[in-house]
């Protein structure tokens, strides 16, 4: 049996965010010592997802080995401020391909149709929309899916005569990717059968997952059932349980996510560790991909989608995921 209610937290406090600005790198000459090809553009929703930002460190040097500017942005969840910083590179002239994560992918559709217009291939990352060419995809309604039914099964196992367990799902329904993995989160807890209630509550940072878990205790004290869209809310939840001495390796408590930071990974790897699921898309890889895409659809030889898989981590193969090598 399972029944849902859904709260929000407000996403609290933006500071940390790295922001590289539109204007990310200078005209210098190519790496090679030749004159730069042009500019690719990188815009993701905004800049306090860690992996987001990490996969700007990673793709910078690779595009501009390739005799590219690399040009980013952070519209800080803004969808004009998102589109205005398309039409400044659109106007450019020298921009040869854009990929995005938007804040609300209609809202893009009519920049993405004058990019088009005017010659410059728009790319996806984490899905596409109206009027793109490809995309870095991600299988996020499957994702959620698969964590949604482990998790499930770890509450048959573990509170099967218990009763209904309310579950804390830091989810986020305001963009393609955080809908479709939360819907799937949903659906995988149904597909197990635990008897289960489900608060969704809609975070998308550190700061609101703190708070969402706040709220949550406050609301249902006995909630041992955490489970987060992306890690970095989830990682805001753990720090409020551990504050008010939730032990790291609690038997009775169970947190889980979609991604992983280098920061998640050590928590992964405590003994026991009540973060028993994590499911990473590597930012490397995915930074990889991007760079790729970008470089190909400016070069004219783009001719498919990148589909990239999750990845199961446990304490054995955490280590082989770290963006900074421990």
């Amino acid at each position: 049996m399972k029944t849902t209610s859904r709260t929000a937290a407000l996403a609290l406090g933006l500071a940390g965010i790295l922001a590289l600005s539109a204007c990310a790198a200078s005209a210098e000459p190519a790496a090679d010592g030749g004159e730069r090809k042009g500019a690719l553009a990188m815009s993701f929703a905004g800049l306090d997802i860690p992996i987001w930002v990490d996969q700007l460190e990673i793709m910078e040097p690779i595009i501009t080995e390739a005799g590219y500017e690399f040009l980013s942005d952070d519209p800080a969840w803004d969808i004009q401020t998102q589109v205005n910083d398309w039409e400044n590179w659109i106007q450019r002239g020298d921009v040869k391909a854009i990929m995005g994560y938007p804040v609300q992918s209609d809202s893009m559709v009519a920049v993405t149709e004058k990019a088009q217009a005017t010659g410059i291939p728009v790319l996806g990352y984490a899905g596409t929309w109206e009027g793109t060419s490809f995309g870095v995809l991600l299988d996020n309604y499957e994702d959620g899916v698969r964590l949604g039914e482990e998790a499930g099964e770890w509450i048959i196992e573990n509170y099967g005569d218990g009763g209904t367990q309310p579950v804390a799902l830091l989810g986020y329904w305001e963009t393609d990717l955080g809908r479709e993995r939360s819907e799937g989160i949903v659906a995988g807890l149904e597909n197990s059968g635990a008897d289960v209630s489900i608060n969704e509550i809609s975070v998308i940072n550190l700061d609101g997952g703190y708070s969402a878990a706040q709220s949550q205790l406050a609301a249902e004290p006995d909630t041992k059932i955490w489970l987060g869209m992306a890690s970095e809310p989830l990682q805001g939840a753990y720090q409020y349980l551990t504050d008010q001495g939730v032990a790291p390796d609690d038997p009775d408590m169970l947190l889980g996510a979609l991604d992983a930071t280098d920061e998640i990974l050590d928590i992964v790897t405590i003994e026991d560790s009540i973060w028993r699921l994590s499911y990473i898309l590597p930012a490397r890889q995915l930074a990889e991909a991007n760079a790729e895409l970008l470089i190909a659809a400016a070069d004219g030889t783009a001719t498919e989608d990148i589909l990239i898989e999750s990845t199961r981590v446990t304490p054995e193969n955490a280590a082989d995921f770290y963006v900074d090598p421990r």
